[in-house]
C-alpha cells in the first residue's frame, strides 16, 4: 500500500437533487481527492434543481464512486429507458430532470444508474437510500423497502427526540438519505442509535451535506435555494 493510498478517505453524501453547485462546494470544502478518496452517494441525484446532468458528469470524474439507488433515480431510469414520465414524478422534480436532458439521458449517466446498488456494506457500515426493516434479514427485504420505507428514519427521530441512543440495527453504523431532516428543524446530519440521517434538505430549502465516515467531520454547502434563480427548483 502506498502512502497516498493509506491516506485515502471515505465520505457519504446525502440527496443531491440536481444541485450541482452544492455538490462542487461540498467536494471543495472537503478537499476531496478524486483519484484516491471514495464517495458513497446515497441516491437521489435526480430531480429538483436544474443541473442533474452536470451532477452526473462530476460524479463520473471520481475514481472511487459507490452509487446507491434512490427512489427519484428509479423514476428517472424508467423515463430514460421507456420515455414514460410518471405524473407524480414530474411534480416532484422530474420535470427538471427531463429539461436537463433535451436529447435524452446519455448512456454513461444511464449506465451509472442501472449499475447502482440497492445497498452497500463496508466495515459493518450499511449505506442505503431510504432505510431497512429492523425485523427482517436484508436478503428478505424488497427494493421498495430500500427505496421508500421511512420506518428506520422514524425510529431514529423518536430515539433522538426522546433523549435516547438505543442501538437500532446490528450494523455498527447505517447511513440513510430520503427523509430530509430540515423539516424537523435539524440543519445538519443527525445520528441516533447508530443511524445517520444524511438528507439535510438540499432538494428543498436546506443544504447538501457530506460526511467523513471515519472522523465524522461534516462538509456542507450553502443552501441551493440561494444558488439558483427563484422558481428553478422543484415545486
Amino acid at each position: 500500500m502506498t502512502a497516498l493510498a493509506a491516506l485515502s478517505r471515505t465520505f457519504a453524501i446525502g440527496d443531491i437533487h440536481g444541485a450541482y453547485k452544492a455538490l462542487v462546494q461540498c467536494l471543495q470544502n472537503a478537499s476531496f481527492d478524486p483519484k484516491n478518496d471514495e464517495l458513497i452517494c446515497l441516491g437521489d441525484v435526480c430531480d429538483g434543481w436544474p443541473e442533474v446532468n452536470r451532477c452526473f458528469d462530476e460524479l463520473l470524474k471520481l475514481d472511487h464512486l459507490t452509487y446507491v439507488l434512490g427512489n427519484h433515480d428509479y423514476w428517472a431510469i424508467r423515463w430514460a429507458e421507456t420515455g414514460i414520465a410518471e405524473p407524480a414524478w414530474l411534480g416532484q422534480g422530474g420535470a427538471n430532470t427531463i429539461k436537463a436532458y433535451p436529447s435524452g439521458m446519455p448512456s454513461s449517466h444511464l449506465k451509472l444508474l442501472q449499475n447502482s446498488k440497492l445497498y452497500h456494506i463496508d466495515k459493518n457500515r450499511l449505506y442505503v437510500h431510504a432505510g431497512i426493516l429492523t425485523t427482517q434479514p436484508l436478503h428478505q427485504q424488497t427494493e421498495e423497502i430500500f427505496l421508500w420505507d421511512r420506518s428506520l428514519a422514524r425510529m431514529t427521530l423518536e430515539n433522538l427526540q426522546n433523549g435516547l441512543d438505543v442501538k437500532l440495527t446490528d450494523f455498527d453504523e447505517v447511513y440513510i438519505g430520503h427523509t430530509p431532516v430540515h423539516q424537523y428543524q435539524f440543519f445538519q446530519p443527525i445520528q441516533s442509535g447508530g443511524v445517520w440521517m444524511m438528507d439535510t434538505g438540499a432538494g428543498w430549502t436546506g443544504v447538501l451535506s457530506m460526511i467523513n465516515v471515519e472522523t465524522k467531520e461534516v462538509f456542507a454547502s450553502d443552501p441551493p435555494v440561494e444558488m439558483y434563480p427563484k422558481g428553478s427548483g422543484r415545486p
